[in-house]
């Protein structure tokens, strides 16, 4: 197998040092975000899927990065919290209000014929119902507290809800509801396979759910494996230095 691709490394690290494959290991069903402390041979067992084959699809990605793609595993935490909210977070205050209205033009027309867009309504629901106060959450807690910690100086700041450790575990049980969430999307959707009698707002309904997934997963890949480990490590540095 070529270096390029270390199938003991983890779907995270992986993502890491090659962004473009984000989209790939979602296109196999290969969870980078929620699941990215896996190894690529672990995930791909897992899946059921033959290992030459995913490898040889994954080294068949360029390396060589996309200048329109952020260099985010080089940001702060500072800055990460920046880009977080300035592009996820935006994206889905723009989009999920968005589709949400749209699942329900689609259901009421196409229901009849399509008695699965009943499933899909209500799960869109339960997603908007998850990461809408998720994103305030970060926003208004979270990712304060992240600036506190950077702005600190030598030692560590008390917070009300003690480590930084709490809001973090609890962002990513929700990450991992999300995940979840889309993942039966996904499923009741046939993968986002429009069929023959669909109208233009039926293929715009699963494109936009499909473009939502991809993103999440990123959003998620770029929290719970770069973002949070970062931070822990901050505050257990300071903290370690105080003592």
């Amino acid at each position: 197998m070529p270096s390029v691709i270390d199938p003991t490394s983890t779907l995270g690290e992986l993502v890491n040092a090659t962004p473009t494959l984000a989209a790939h290991l979602d296109q196999l069903g290969l969870d980078f975000c929620c699941g990215g402390h896996r190894s690529l041979v672990e995930a791909v067992a897992a899946a059921g899927l033959d290992l030459d084959e995913v490898h040889a699809a994954l080294a068949a990605v360029s390396s060589e990065p996309d200048p329109g793609t952020v260099a985010w595993v080089e940001m702060s935490p500072v800055e990460l919290v920046d880009h977080l909210e300035t592009t996820h977070h935006r994206y889905l205050s723009d989009t999920l209000p968005h589709v949400g209205a749209l699942v329900d033009k689609v259901t009421a027309v196409h229901r009849d014929w399509h008695p699965e867009l009943v499933t899909v309504r209500s799960l869109v629901a339960e997603l908007r119902a998850d990461l809408e106060p998720h994103l305030l959450k970060e926003e208004r807690v979270l990712f304060p507290m992240i600036r506190e910690l950077a702005a600190s100086g030598a030692s560590a700041p008390r917070f009300h809800c003690g480590t930084l450790a709490n809001p973090i575990r609890v962002m990513l049980t929700e990450h991992d509801t999300a995940g979840d969430l889309l993942a039966r999307l996904r499923a009741a959707t046939a993968n986002y396979s429009v069929p023959e009698d669909g109208c233009a707002s039926y293929h715009a309904l699963y494109a936009a759910l499909a473009e939502i997934e991809a993103d999440t997963h990123l959003h998620v890949h770029k929290e719970n494996n770069v973002l949070f480990p970062a931070v822990l490590a901050t505050e257990a540095a300071l903290e370690h230095g105080a003592s």
